[in-house]
């Protein structure tokens, strides 16, 4: 910080000085500073309470408690020239204790603190007015788990800095605001400054933010899928295995929604589908030759009735025009992330994937010969 000479037409550098050599308290000064004066920490925000310590079974106490203009609880935490190690653990408990705080207790806490200020004034009344809200009703407090945290001191050690780039990795948001004291003779100036994330990269983080936790819930998601489809897919082999079916005996379970088997003709296979709302049975046409695919397909088609009535039910017959593949199918509706579904689901695909070997293992072959005439 520098003073400007106007007759000079010189600066001149005014020292940094320290809260405690300048006789400044955490409590006394700069809590009182902040509390009285939120905007200092670059947004609108309404101070609820001081030494907040109304959590069940700790005698613990948070520096400021405060709202902000979406209605969401702001932890703000205090230090004086030094951050300390512990004040993002410090900051992360009171946040979690808070996450559960009510609409009903957010607002009793704010009209103690209003009470003990003697002001007279009615919290619903002063929150409504914060919030541009006409009726208290229609206020929400304190939603989900997005509790944000706000840290202020001189100075923050690297542990602490660390950490909190961290949190912001992954979705806990946290501002750190360096507060420094200068004197000038008798002159004393405060300056406090946001530097995580500095706020010309504030909305940048916020985006990024969101991007990774997509990703890595996309990620999570992925994964969850990929070991359900191995799991029920084991499942199906073993109860393949114990009804002495063949088909699928040198098959391995695999994360693919799919589960296919060779019918001893190339470019001809069995599959068996599991999908999140249904399970599905196919003979697959996948000839090297889209055309080879067609003409085997109609002339399938061509006994289509007599197929159905071996089957047993009417087929799904996908030709497939744009595609080079052919499927012949049917499918029957489940919850199949229901695992007490997964026994019926599993005796479904078993029956119905012998039925369409019973039925088209012999016609097949005679049809592939007969194309080759």
């Amino acid at each position: 910080m520098y003073r400007i000479n106007h007759i000079s037409n010189r600066i001149t550098k005014v020292k940094e000085a320290k809260f405690s050599e300048l006789g400044f308290t955490e409590r006394n000064h700069l809590q009182e500073w902040i509390a009285n004066q939120p905007n200092v920490l670059g947004e609108e925000l309404l101070i609820i309470q001081k030494e907040f310590d109304g959590f069940d079974d700790t005698k613990e106490r948070l520096d400021l408690l405060a709202i902000d203009k979406r209605g969401g609880l702001v932890i703000i935490e205090n230090k004086l020239d030094d951050s300390g190690r512990d004040v993002v653990w410090q900051a992360l408990k009171y946040a979690s204790y808070c996450s559960t705080l009510s609409k009903t207790q957010i607002t009793e806490i704010f009209q103690s603190y209003l009470d003990r200020n003697d002001s007279g004034k009615d919290a619903k009344a002063q929150i409504c007015v914060f919030l541009e809200q006409e009726d208290f009703s229609e206020v929400v407090l304190n939603s989900g788990n997005d509790q944000r945290l706000i840290m202020v001191a001189a100075q923050f050690r690297k542990e602490v800095t660390s950490t909190v780039l961290w949190l912001l990795k992954h979705g806990v948001f946290i501002k750190c605001f360096k507060a420094m004291p200068y004197q000038d003779g008798v002159d004393l100036f405060l300056s406090i400054e946001q530097v995580i994330p500095l706020p010309e990269a504030e909305d940048f983080m916020i985006g990024v933010s969101q991007k990774e936790v997509e990703e890595q819930f996309s990620e999570r998601s992925r994964a969850t899928r990929h070991q359900r489809r191995r799991d029920f897919w084991q499942r199906v082999l073993e109860a393949l295995g114990q009804s002495n079916n063949e088909l699928y005996a040198n098959i391995s379970a695999s994360h693919d929604p799919w589960l296919n088997a060779g019918s001893g003709l190339r470019g001809v296979s069995y599959s068996m589908v599991f999908n999140r709302d249904e399970v599905r049975v196919a003979l697959e046409l996948h000839k090297s030759s889209k055309e080879q695919n067609k003409k085997l397909f109609d002339r399938l088609h061509d006994h289509k009735l007599e197929c159905e009535n071996a089957f047993g039910a009417p087929l799904s017959w996908r030709r497939m025009d744009d595609n080079k593949r052919s499927f012949i199918e049917y499918a029957r509706s489940f919850d199949g992330y229901a695992q007490e579904n997964w026994p019926d689901m599993i005796e479904w695909l078993i029956e119905h994937i012998q039925k369409l070997e019973a039925v088209f293992g012999p016609r097949v072959p005679e049809i592939v010969n007969s194309t080759r005439q």
